[in-house]
């Protein structure tokens, strides 16, 4: 038809498919070469656009840094909740935070390891991790009628969790995370039984 403007055969974006394609492309960069190292420039040939579409969508490094944890961190809250929700204790904790690492294999390592170590994103790591033992504090429901020796088994079982999916993200099959799942559930119930008990193994280091 007259007029009529030949198709391309790309389908243009819509800015909330743009953005998020943007932020897994800024992730992989990030993840490669930490925050100080990675320039627009790589993140914009990552994500396979122009700067001037990735200024468009974020204003800065930082802010868009910023963007990938946060959608990481979001999605962690999302997950979790659905989780209560369904009343499906099994999926909260390790499964939870495995279900975001498969889905954002990169932005998860920089949430939960490597934000804490760049200076600009340190205090918002910390303000996060805060956000998250506490949501493992309520699942935990923990009385030991000490709110520090609480904090520290949120804190403790928390770091072990995180930790244990980054080596599982890694290292791990991922036609075997049904089972790392279960081994993972069965030691966080065995880690808040003994700090709940206060078990200590015997030996002359018992009374340091």
């Amino acid at each position: 038809m007259e007029g009529a403007v030949p198709s391309t055969g790309r389908r243009l974006l819509r800015r909330e498919e743009r953005q998020a394609s943007i932020l897994r492309g800024a992730a992989a960069a990030f993840a490669r070469s930490g925050f100080a190292a990675t320039s627009m420039d790589d993140v914009a040939d990552a994500c396979g656009v122009s700067r001037l579409i990735l200024y468009r969508n974020f204003s800065s490094k930082e802010d868009l840094y910023r963007a990938v944890l946060q959608r990481v961190f979001d999605r962690q809250a999302d997950v979790f909740v659905l989780a209560l929700q369904r009343g499906d204790g099994r999926a909260i904790g390790f499964r939870t935070l495995l279900t975001v690492a498969r889905e954002h294999p990169d932005g998860f390592p920089l949430l939960w390891r490597h934000a804490a170590r760049e200076p600009q994103f340190a205090e918002y790591a910390h303000e996060h991790r805060g956000l998250a033992v506490d949501a493992t504090l309520a699942l935990l429901q923990l009385d030991a009628d000490d709110e520090v020796l609480d904090r520290w088994i949120g804190e403790v079982v928390y770091s072990w969790v995180v930790e244990s999916v980054l080596l599982w993200l890694e290292h791990g099959d991922p036609g075997k995370d049904e089972d790392a799942v279960d081994r993972s559930n069965a030691a966080v119930r065995a880690i808040v039984a003994s700090l709940r008990a206060g078990a200590m193994p015997d030996g002359p280091d018992r009374q340091r």
